[in-house]
């Protein structure tokens, strides 16, 4: 039981202070070593009622010039961030390289507190430990510090500490039910405690139990463990980390060259009768997707000048315009580069009910990035199996999830980009880099053959859309749209 736990040998209290004083300095002297080596570290706080949380963190980042962290409370998720993947929250808060993130309670919480409380059954607790692994584990191989501390105190000084609090209307209201009804099923929530800390344990990502019965014993073990911690990542700082077999089952898929675009055409008559018809047929299936609460994402990549903006359009038009977002995706902003790269797409999922539609998307990571060498080989090998485990925690979620690769040949690209320059009001479609990707057409086909030979999964196949004919592609995407919402609604 955690109350069993061995803890160090807690010095004297002159000791104490001198290797607090020595840590505190060493804290400040490393947060610039952070800031240069561009090092993130996510420090998550979790522990009994009324073990001292909020007093430990706020005693930590004396330490830390401010511009350079920021502390968030999660308490448990409200009714519209459940309307979010259970990571949303989580993944929406992890610092810019260089910087800390401390978090007052989180996952821990959210997961063992749904298990006391009885609403997570055990397929979901497992679904959830699972999540959590891949989370942290994905944070760690990107190069963040994952820090995790437990603030372990005895049943006994727990009530007494909550006494304490009840006893003045100062600090009665820090007190709530929860931490009463934990007290009062001290040795069960233990129980679960534990299950949890063995269920989650990742080498990378450890647990650190920290004996907090007092405030400065306890900021002691914390801050030795966080200096610690910050000088074996940024000496491990240029070490690649092992890229992770697929584990997902994958769809069959064939290689662009081998996808025939001739005979893939259709007159004005067939194109406007069936556009009419599908559009009609996915107003109405919209609605019931709001009712029903399905979210939907849609995720579009291609050649440029295949007609990607077209294609969206024709979806778009049929849809309710407050339950659908497109999000153009360019090049990362300053602030999306210095976070993991599935970031900024974390944050533009949609809610329950709701379609987000990218314009360019994550596996820009193993092509634009790839081959232009804006990552590092082993990340853009390493994504392949992020971008999956990313993929397959939006379908566990319950998200349908459509993706398209427009296909066009070099010919045909060729006379969309002269047409588009020799055009006024075309010409901002077209660019000079643009014309350098072309030069890359063979790097970029083999790329696109490995992204969709390792990423069309079961639960997120890619569709090809062959787009010499853009009414025909146009026409195939709507019908993709219409099955597969079709499919999960009947």
């Amino acid at each position: 039981m955690l109350n069993n736990i061995d803890f160090l040998t807690k010095p004297e209290k002159d000791e104490i202070k001198a290797r607090l004083k020595k840590e505190q300095e060493k804290l400040g002297a490393l947060q610039m070593k952070i800031k240069e080596h561009k090092l993130p570290v996510l420090v998550l706080f979790e522990g009994w009622g009324s073990a001292g949380k909020g007093t430990l963190i706020g005693e930590v980042i004396h330490n830390i010039d401010p511009r350079f962290f920021k502390v968030a409370t999660l308490k448990l998720p409200t009714e519209e961030e459940k309307r979010y993947p259970f990571l949303y929250r989580y993944f929406e808060k992890i610092p810019e390289a260089g910087k800390f993130r401390f978090l007052d309670s989180g996952w821990m919480d959210e997961v063992t507190r749904g298990v006391l409380e009885g609403s997570l059954d055990e397929k979901t607790y497992k679904n959830r430990i699972e999540s959590i692994r891949r989370f942290e584990r994905s944070l760690t191989d990107n190069g963040y510090l994952v820090l995790k501390f437990f603030l372990q105190i005895s049943e006994k000084e727990q009530k007494e500490r909550l006494k304490v609090l009840q006893d003045s209307r100062d600090t009665d209201w820090r007190v709530g039910k929860y931490d009463l009804w934990q007290n009062k099923h001290y040795d069960k929530c233990a129980e679960v405690f534990e299950k949890y800390f063995e269920d989650s344990y990742l080498p990378s990502a450890p647990w650190y139990i920290v004996d907090a019965k007092s405030k400065k014993w306890a900021e002691l073990q914390i801050l030795e463990t966080m200096n610690q911690s910050i000088e074996t990542a940024l000496q491990n700082a240029s070490l690649s980390v092992p890229v992770p077999q697929n584990v997902f089952p994958l769809a069959k898929s064939e290689k662009l060259a081998d996808i025939p675009l001739e005979g893939k055409e259709l007159t004005d008559e067939e194109y406007k009768e069936k556009l009419e018809s599908l559009q009609a047929e996915l107003r109405d299936l919209h609605n019931r997707l709001y009712r029903k609460k399905i979210p939907v994402i849609i995720a579009y990549e291609g050649w440029d000048a295949a007609g990607k903006g077209g294609n969206i359009k024709r979806i778009t038009e049929s849809l309710d315009p407050r339950g659908f977002e497109v999000h153009p995706i360019a090049s990362p902003e300053p602030h999306e580069k210095a976070r993991h790269f599935l970031w900024r797409f974390w944050t533009k999922m949609p809610r329950t009910g709701h379609i987000a539609i990218f314009d360019r998307t994550w596996y820009g990571r193993v092509m634009v990035e790839r081959l232009e060498g804006f990552c590092s080989e082993n990340d853009w090998k390493r994504a392949y199996n992020e971008i999956n485990e990313f993929e397959k925690e939006l379908s566990d979620w319950g998200a349908i999830i459509i993706k398209f690769w427009v296909q066009i040949d070099k010919d045909t690209q060729l006379a969309r980009f002269t047409d588009r320059q020799n055009t006024p009001e075309k010409q901002w479609k077209i660019t000079d880099e643009d014309w350098r990707n072309r030069e890359k057409w063979d790097l970029y086909e083999d790329a696109v053959d490995e992204m969709i030979q390792k990423t069309s999964t079961v639960y997120a196949p890619w569709h090809v859309l062959e787009s010499v004919d853009k009414k025909y592609a146009r026409i195939k995407a709507l019908t993709i749209v219409v099955d597969e919402l079709k499919k999960r609604l009947d």
